[in-house]
């Protein structure tokens, strides 16, 4: 929430606003705090900064199958606890399922 409320494209603010608004379907709320800092921790040690691990964290917290994001640094993160794609391939693996 605050990485968008920095966000200084208004349009785009709004947009990813009303996404989250939209999709969010799990809030991991601040009793999680040690599990994504902890987690994060973890998730930092292979390379990946503070707030996209934060990120990675609180969506494997979730219980998210996958991570979608174009960030070349955060699509070679692997693990076994959630699948790191890009929107394309998104898209196909779920077009594949159906």
């Amino acid at each position: 929430m605050a990485e968008n409320a920095a966000n200084r494209f208004v349009g785009k603010r709004q947009d990813i606003q009303a996404f989250i608004d939209r999709y969010t379907h799990t809030y991991v709320s601040e009793a999680s705090d040690a599990n994504v800092k902890a987690m994060a921790g973890e998730v930092m040690s292979t390379g990946i900064k503070l707030m996209d691990a934060c990120h990675v964290s609180c969506a494997i917290l979730a219980g998210c199958r996958y991570f979608i994001t174009t960030d070349k640094r955060l699509l070679k993160y692997r693990s076994e606890r959630i699948n790191m794609v890009n929107p394309v391939t998104f898209i196909v693996e779920m077009e594949d399922k159906t």
